[in-house]
């Protein structure tokens, strides 16, 4: 199996001077890639320089113009304009032109949780598959951040993108992973790569879940969303037109498409993949999977939970412990690569 490697990268300052951090390391073949696929031309022929897109940077500098500043540094340290850099994590929240998204954009769209609640003494676990293109694999970082404002948070990133919107955790005891969802119902307002990572500067559970209750929000994802404080759970499946939150108390997976009673009035696309993973994950956990510790469902390539296809790779899989004064975390890069990266975050 091809090797992994993810890169681990420190950072501190301002909300600038982290963000030129990022985007020096992000300098690289892999977003120059990323900016010349089929799907970032035409959706920068379609949406570059339009007021839609200048309507979602108002609502960002608005309400968390941090994480805008951000986005500046990344783009200033990377050597590219901020508008390339803030349509790239905007792709989600526009429309794709028909010609750039193929069949297999949604077939092969990826990223499987698995969410354990507290037992006894024992810690909850919140464990995550972060899949995406084979192309990115060994140019991803592990970015570890000490802001002048606001906890310290570490979060998976990749190539050009805003950190937290694949898994991170806070030292506030928060710890958020995320899974795409497709419904159709995009508005102007807020992106939601910068929800993603604005809510690791937040300060408890309680505030993370505002930030997804918002009306203002452009699009959305599903986000688990973990406290180690209390070891709650959440599953939060949080698309433009709605939000609905659920605590866990029994072990439950979610892979890419919306699972909630309360959406079955909204048109999502589901591809076969989610379908089929989705399927597999609640099927492995009914059966006594877990007995083996999330990997045992993660790592499961008998499955379409762990990818190794053409067209899509799981990049990392991360585990994280929930206990009430700290987060014990490892990363695993491949399932013959475990424990790549790993740590404990001591939660202040």
């Amino acid at each position: 199996m091809t090797k992994n490697a993810i890169t681990r990268l420190f950072a501190k300052g301002d909300a600038f001077s982290i963000g030129c951090a990022l985007g020096k390391a992000n300098a690289t073949r892999f977003l120059e890639y990323r900016l010349s696929t089929d799907q970032f031309r035409a959706l920068d022929a379609r949406w570059r320089g339009s007021e839609y897109l200048k309507n979602l940077e108002a609502a960002a500098r608005t309400v968390f113009p941090r994480c805008v500043r951000e986005l500046e540094g990344i783009a200033e340290g990377a050597g590219k304009d901020f508008e390339t850099i803030f349509l790239l994590n905007c792709q989600a929240d526009l429309q794709i032109p028909e010609a750039a998204s193929g069949p297999n954009a949604v077939a092969g769209m990826g990223c499987t949780t698995v969410l354990i609640p507290a037992r006894g003494d024992g810690p909850a676990v919140i464990a995550h598959n972060e899949d995406g293109e084979p192309e990115f694999l060994g140019a991803n970082f592990w970015v570890e951040i000490e802001p002048d404002d606001g906890p310290a948070w570490s979060s998976f990133m990749t190539p050009g993108m805003l950190p937290g919107g694949t898994l991170g955790l806070n030292e506030s005891g928060l710890v958020q992973t995320i899974n795409e969802i497709t419904p159709n119902d995009l508005k102007p307002g807020i992106p939601r790569q910068v929800l993603c990572r604005a809510i690791l500067s937040m300060t408890s559970l309680e505030e993370a879940v505002g930030v997804l209750k918002r009306n203002d929000r452009s699009c959305g994802f599903h986000h688990t969303l973990g406290d180690a404080k209390t070891r709650t759970v959440l599953s939060v499946e949080a698309p433009a037109s709605g939000c609905v939150v659920v605590k866990v108390s029994e072990p439950r997976a979610h892979a890419n498409h919306l699972l909630s009673s309360e959406f079955s009035g909204l048109r999502q696309t589901i591809g076969a993949s989610s379908r089929d993973r989705q399927e597999a994950a609640d099927r492995m956990i009914a059966e006594g999977a877990l007995g083996g510790g999330a990997e045992a469902v993660l790592f499961d390539e008998t499955t379409p939970i762990f990818k190794n296809w053409k067209e899509s790779r799981t990049l990392a899989t991360s585990i994280f412990e929930l206990y009430p004064d700290r987060v014990e975390w490892r990363i695993h890069a491949t399932p013959d690569e475990r424990n790549a990266l790993s740590g404990t975050m001591r939660v202040v």
